[in-house]
């Protein structure tokens, strides 16, 4: 496995902001999801003319991918959500791409994308990984000088499916209507409510239903996504065919560290150890075999170090010491700072610690990236680059330029007031963690045709790959369906894509998985 160092994008999921009331949701966040009054209907030309957050810019690209011609019309602009008396409710700005002579759509897969955060755009996944164009990105530790720009995106997923991408109310260009209140939409279960409308009211207005459905979520937007599962198929009679899982989170009580849950120190401990081997941190008999060392860090993780953290004060003291020599042997840390942690290493430890004598700290996003040491966590992660000036200024100029679509808002990347307003609540009284596990497990017993890919980098301190085996292994489905889920990994971060190889082995295993999503019926 060669090493390399790659940049990460700005965190789609905030680091900090991840733990900010995410164990405040409920265990069955969406019995109670109901249909909301206000779902928009569809507009009736007859009675009022097209209001201009309705205009749509059309233009006209194509692009070569594996040396054929791929030709495609873009659509860049609003929906309008109104309310079933015609109130105006907000304004959801989406980018489309459609690909050209195709005569029936209802062969042909759309895809339905976003970021997460909360208060992530979807810029990050349109412009980094599935659309047309993609930022450049250079190997090395600093972020590229200005100026900026866009290529090719030769690994775009336009060639399998038609791709929409959508900014939840309050990021990039999209609104709440003035006189309504956003943080109606800022919440677990509004997003999911007002996000399913507008994929209603897009595949009605754009005459999709019959088209193989696809979402693609990243991070909180995998929450998203399953959440939707369930809600556009039990609420709004539309079922999918497949969901593409980036970097999951769809168990908070896995990725967030809080007292009395020892679930992350667990999860986690993989991670630790696939980090200490690119850093060079193990003894040469784990350093020589990366399978060797994941596979025995994740026994160790599920069995011995399970226990010992159960056990807590009940454990003896011969099972405390061999428990470290373990954590020190897997990790790289000190057995001292293992010991003064109580055996509980936090990810914050673990990125301060590890490379402490080099005065180095490696990154959440991406834990092959090093920086300065500092006592801070998320704004001074050092795998957290000053990108969105790189992603701020390659989107406003091709939005302009390409897509010919302007207005004079600013583009919201990442909104910490949408992320610092969202209700986490639950009808338990907001007690436990957010967990859409059940509801995927309820969306995949239902409809037996959907799959699901969860795509996961063994370089993720964010949402660790090893969380992600956990969430597949309880989603408790009958055997016949095991079969419609799919796990694949990465040597990658949190954001694999911006990555080149891991980019590559995406667009590969996206590909497959579409054909196996996708029945093949004969008449």
């Amino acid at each position: 496995m060669k090493k390399i160092v790659s940049i990460s994008l700005v965190a789609s999921l905030l680091i900090g902001v991840l733990s900010l009331g995410a164990c405040q949701a409920t265990k069955n966040l969406f019995v109670a999801l109901e249909t909301p009054e206000s779902l928009p209907q569809p507009r009736d030309k007859s009675k009022a003319k097209e209001p201009p957050e309705e205009k749509i810019s059309i233009t006209h690209h194509s692009i070569k991918i594996n040396g054929m011609t791929l030709n495609y019309k873009a659509f860049a602009g609003y929906l309008p959500m109104k309310d079933e008396a015609g109130k105006l409710r907000a304004t959801i700005f989406f980018t489309s791409y459609i690909k050209d002579e195709e005569e029936d759509k209802s062969q042909r897969p759309i895809t339905f994308a976003f970021n997460g955060g909360p208060g992530a755009a979807s810029v990050f996944l349109h412009l980094g990984a599935l659309g047309p164009k993609r930022m450049l990105l250079k190997e090395e530790k600093e972020a590229l000088p200005p100026p900026y720009r866009l290529i090719e995106n030769a690994y775009t997923w336009l060639d399998i499916t038609d791709l929409v991408f959508i900014d939840p109310v309050g990021t990039g260009y999209s609104r709440a209507a003035s006189g309504e209140d956003p943080k109606k939409f800022w919440g677990v279960k509004e997003d999911i409510q007002s996000v399913g409308a507008f994929i209603r009211l897009y595949l009605t207005k754009y005459n999709r239903w019959l088209s193989p459905k696809f979402i693609a979520g990243e991070s909180y937007g995998t929450t998203r996504a399953a959440g939707l599962s369930s809600y556009l198929q039990n609420k709004l009679a539309i079922n999918l065919n497949g969901l593409i899982l980036i970097s999951e989170a769809l168990n908070f009580q896995t990725i967030v560290f809080t007292a009395g849950n020892d679930l992350p120190y667990i999860l986690f401990l993989p991670t630790y150890a696939t980090t200490a081997w690119y850093h060079h941190k193990l003894s040469p008999e784990f350093q020589s075999n990366f399978q060797k060392t994941m596979d025995e860090a994740e026994e160790f993780a599920l069995n011995e170090y399970l226990v010992a953290l159960a056990k807590g004060d009940l454990l003896s003291e011969p099972e405390r010491n061999r428990v470290v020599e373990k954590l020190t042997r897997y990790t790289g840390l000190s057995e001292t700072s293992i010991q003064k942690s109580k055996l509980r290493i936090s990810r914050g430890d673990f990125t301060k610690e590890l490379l402490r004598q080099e005065d180095l700290r490696i990154g959440v996003l991406d834990s092959r990236i090093t920086g300065k040491y500092t006592p801070q966590d998320f704004i001074e992660d050092p795998s957290v680059f000053l990108v969105t000036g790189l992603l701020m200024a390659t989107w406003n100029d091709y939005v302009r330029k390409e897509l010919k679509y302007e207005t004079d808002l600013p583009y919201e990347i990442l909104s910490m007031k949408v992320n610092e307003s969202w209700n986490w609540s639950s009808d338990t009284g907001g007690l436990g963690y957010v967990n859409v596990v059940d509801t995927l497990h309820q969306a995949m017993s239902e409809n037996k045709y959907l799959k699901v890919l969860i795509a996961s980098g063994y370089y993720d301190l964010d949402t660790p790959f090893f969380a992600s085996k956990y969430a597949a292994n309880h989603l408790g489905l009958d055997a016949k369906l095991r079969k419609n889920l799919t796990l694949t990994f990465y040597e990658a971060g949190h954001q694999m894509y911006t990555h080149l190889p891991a980019l590559k082995k995406l667009k590969t295993d996206v590909a497959n998985f579409f054909r196996e999503a996708i029945p093949k019926i004969k008449d």
